[in-house]
């Protein structure tokens, strides 16, 4: 049975597809010891390689976003993550892994590893994503546990939650999914109007003592936490 390269590399944990089809038109893929080429399909009788250059070092960010910055393609007049780090610090070549609404903020994983956004990101994978929410009433038992049950956005009715108050109209809730503006959309489904949106942590990963544009290295066990739990180590 055959499969197409970037496949291959990407079930190996080599490289994303995508980064699989740019090492590829690089010339730093070899199957058999000739250069592979785009589209090229191989099975388990082949012997890929990569290039001694291939592999670049890896770089794992927790970053702080702060409210009014957008998460990926700003508009005219926005400004996006990836700008504000290589402006502010030089960071190059790295990307946020998802995204976090402009009028919201907090955690953000910053990377050059694509392989962490397939499975950060695969919805059956339910990494937890913790926030804390600040509403415009008071916050009454019977509302987080209707936002634990789940609730019904639009004909998609939401996974169970974890939640906790954190204050008279605070609160906080884990989920393990990601839609569209879900705890907005979530809140306003119950008749409440989230006033503040932070996102804390991301898997094992803590925002902590970060304050708006402030970043910190993910390293070692945190970071091999980290990678385990995305099954990428």
């Amino acid at each position: 049975m055959t499969v197409r390269l970037n496949k291959y590399l990407a079930d190996r944990k080599i490289a994303s597809r995508r980064e699989a089809d740019v090492l590829i038109a690089e010339g730093k893929v070899l199957v058999n010891g000739k250069k592979a080429v785009i589209g090229q399909k191989v099975s388990d009788d082949d012997l890929v390689r990569l290039a001694p250059d291939a592999t670049k070092a890896k770089t794992y960010l927790a970053y702080y976003k702060g409210r009014g910055i957008i998460s990926h393609s700003p508009k005219k007049g926005e400004v996006d993550v990836a700008t504000r780090l290589k402006k502010d610090f030089g960071l190059k070549d790295v990307f946020p892994v998802g995204r976090l609404d402009k009028d919201s903020e907090g955690l953000m994983i910053v990377t050059n590893d694509g392989l962490v956004t397939g499975e950060l990101l695969e919805p059956g994978n339910e990494h937890e994503k913790e926030y804390e929410v600040e509403v415009d009433k008071a916050v009454t038992g019977r509302f987080l546990k209707k936002l634990a049950e789940g609730v019904d956005i639009e004909g998609y009715r939401t996974k169970p939650a974890l939640t906790a108050p954190a204050g008279e109209r605070r609160f906080r809730i884990v989920l393990t999914e990601g839609k569209k503006h879900q705890i907005r959309r979530m809140c306003a489904a119950l008749g409440w109007q989230v006033k503040t949106l932070k996102r804390v942590r991301i898997a094992n990963i803590k925002v902590g003592q970060l304050k708006p544009n402030q970043y910190r290295k993910i390293v070692g066990r945190e970071l091999e936490n980290f990678l385990k739990e995305l099954s990428l180590k």
